[in-house]
């Protein structure tokens, strides 16, 4: 497949870079540093949130799949995902490609009829919740945002997120929670995000996943 990928530089966007080319796609990275990547995949040096529609609009065309890593480094990051977001959306709609696949919060984009709590009472509380506050809503207004668009699209949630090596094998919820959702590898994280690629049962769904 042709395979573009946003924050290809962040934790999630470096597996998934890494995991895309092992699996023999063709792919393009958008990176501020074109010299990241240099002899794996083609490059587009750009910065998401104040890049030429036209250069993103390039960079998306043709592609079989888009998907993103993208999320807040820092707590002074928070809106950067809805404003990336947009950004990707709006290139793809002017452009040819149709499938997005994005790393999103375990349970945030839900209905709420399938939700047991308040998502920020369930993951986090106390100061985190307070540090972590903006951040959900900025992630709520993404999936609202991915909704509103005729895209194939398909939303995974993930849970508190480590280093630790692959483990394989991992749970995924459709449309629903996942209990006991606590942990999940970056690299397992972006093996769910590729392999949602050959299950059409997951576009327009939102997904958790977890081990």
């Amino acid at each position: 497949m042709k395979l573009t990928i946003f924050a290809a530089t962040g934790g999630i966007g470096r597996q998934l870079l890494r995991q895309a080319v092992a699996s023999g796609h063709e792919v393009t990275a958008v990176v501020r540093d074109p010299n990241a990547f240099r002899g794996e995949v083609r490059t587009v040096r750009t910065d998401l949130l104040t890049a030429d529609p036209d250069v993103l609009r390039a960079a998306v065309d043709g592609a079989d799949a888009v998907l993103s890593g993208l999320g807040p480094r820092h707590r002074a990051d928070t809106g950067i995902v809805s404003a990336g977001t947009r950004a990707i959306i709006d290139a793809m709609l002017a452009g040819t490609a149709r499938r997005l696949v994005i790393v999103s919060v375990a349970g945030i984009g839900l209905p709420r009829a399938v939700r047991h709590r308040p998502v920020r009472e369930r993951v986090l509380s106390g100061i985190a919740g307070v540090v972590m506050r903006k951040h959900y809503a900025d992630i709520a207004t993404v999936e609202s945002m991915l909704r509103a668009t005729d895209l194939d699209w398909t939303s995974v949630g993930v849970p508190l997120l480590n280093d630790d090596p692959p483990i394989g094998t991992y749970r995924v919820a459709v449309g629903e929670e996942l209990p006991q959702a606590h942990r999940l590898a970056r690299a397992d994280a972006a093996a769910c995000m590729l392999a949602t690629l050959e299950q059409p049962e997951t576009i327009r769904q939102t997904l958790a996943v977890a081990y």
